[in-house]
């Protein structure tokens, strides 16, 4: 059976693996990139229909290449797709569609390593994992598949109309969690929506997106902290983009829940945090804030101010008298909808190169095992390592460990004859 040969061999092409592809084209390391569908194909069937990117155009893009139309816009899914698309053709990236990695393990007796896929065998010096941060959704194990309910995560959501009749409870109140429950409400269902910590930042404030603010704050580089890859972040870039507010999203007919604790003969049962967690939410809007009228203070910036940013609405009725168990038929509940988040899978990744809980262990992408490599994986090297422009970063730096690398594996000593 003949073997392909590779130098190195990036598993996946989302914007991770285009990262990746053209550093190492820049460096003239040859490369060949596998993905098991099409380019960036997360983002076309395993998304919800109307989802948008949550940063703006101008943003949300790698450096090489605009997307076109307003660069304020947020960008359809859709058309994220095709931006990445149009990047690996615009960078001539070796991709090659339709294969599936199905096992990468290290050879032995001698260097790199052995892949298993849908195409055959292929062998190479070194291995980039590239699949990203939101590979295996997690549902957690409290509602039984006999309690006659439906149940999906946010990444089998398309639209409204794909649930039944009934009311939905939405568990996680992220950026899908909160866009979904709302896209529901306004599609006249009843909606119940369990609310656990989170930060809150500002849509936009003094004229500029909260992007921006964490930029110029240096926010964007924070180094991760224990426990940071949990962070819970609602915002939102849907309908032009706007700040999260879940008291308005009540005040507008949903009913906030705190945290969704557990699930017994038909009744799901809340923690009594909904109001703490309101409130830090509420607390790190109005740091960010904070910082931004220090930041525009300090450098004399002429931005319109804003005093009825700080407004916080009043609590309403689901907070001051929270719901800490719930009959779901009573409440015509049908559905659960579980935007809980992902869990990372590497079982095709078969080395000696992840933690007890199956997490990778690496520095800042460089993996425990020599040779292997992972790319997109949250707080990477700092908070915006898993978004659209992060990945880019972080991507240079992997392609410059391995161009380090290889000169050491091409070493000759000379001969004593040269």
């Amino acid at each position: 059976m003949s073997v392909e040969k590779v130098e190195v061999l990036v598993v996946g092409a989302g914007q991770a693996g285009v990262a990746m592809s053209e550093h190492l084209g820049r460096a003239g390391v040859p490369h060949l990139v596998l993905e098991r569908a099409r380019i960036a194909e997360r983002w076309r069937t395993e998304r919800w229909d109307s989802l948008v990117a949550n940063g703006p155009a101008w943003h949300d893009r790698f450096p090489g290449l605009d997307f076109p139309g307003n660069p304020d816009a947020f960008v359809a899914k859709e058309a994220v797709a095709d931006y990445f698309v149009d990047y690996a053709e615009k960078i001539a990236a070796p991709i090659r569609c339709g294969v599936e990695v199905t096992s990468v393990r290290r050879n032995t007796g001698r260097p790199g390593f052995r892949a298993e896929t849908s195409a055959g065998v292929i062998e190479a010096d070194y291995v980039v994992a590239a699949t990203g941060p939101f590979q295996r959704p997690v549902i957690p194990a409290l509602v039984p598949e006999t309690a006659g309910l439906t149940q999906l995560h946010s990444a089998a959501y398309r639209n409204p109309g794909q649930l039944p009749p009934g009311a939905v409870l939405v568990v996680g109140a992220g950026s899908s969690g909160a866009q979904i429950a709302a896209e529901l409400m306004q599609a006249g269902r009843k909606v119940y929506l369990s609310v656990g910590p989170h930060d809150r930042p500002p849509r936009r404030y003094r004229g500029r997106d909260f992007v921006w603010w964490l930029g110029v704050l240096n926010k964007w580089d924070a180094e991760a902290m224990p426990g940071a890859e949990h962070t819970t972040i609602a915002v939102t870039g849907a309908e032009g983009g706007h700040t999260v507010d879940f008291r308005r999203l009540a005040a507008e007919g949903m009913t906030l829940v705190g945290r969704t604790e557990g699930f017994r003969d038909g009744v799901m049962a809340f923690a009594p945090d909904l109001a703490a967690n309101l409130a830090h939410g509420d607390a790190n809007y109005l740091s960010v804030l904070d910082e931004a009228d220090a930041y525009v203070a300090r450098n004399g910036l002429d931005l319109p101010e804003e005093p009825t940013a700080r407004i916080i609405g009043p609590d309403p009725a689901c907070v001051t008298d929270p719901i800490l168990s719930l009959d779901l038929a009573q409440a015509g509940i049908t559905t659960i909808l579980w935007a809980t988040g992902f869990a990372l899978d590497f079982g095709w990744l078969q080395i000696d190169a992840f933690d007890a809980q199956g997490r990778p262990q690496h520095k800042r992408g460089v993996s425990v095992e020599p040779g292997v490599y992972f790319l997109g994986l949250p707080w990477q090297t700092r908070r915006g390592s898993s978004f659209i422009w992060g990945v880019w970063y972080d991507a240079k730096y992997v392609a410059d460990h391995i161009v380090k690398q290889r000169a050491y594996t091409l070493y000759r000593p000379a001969t004593a004859a040269e």
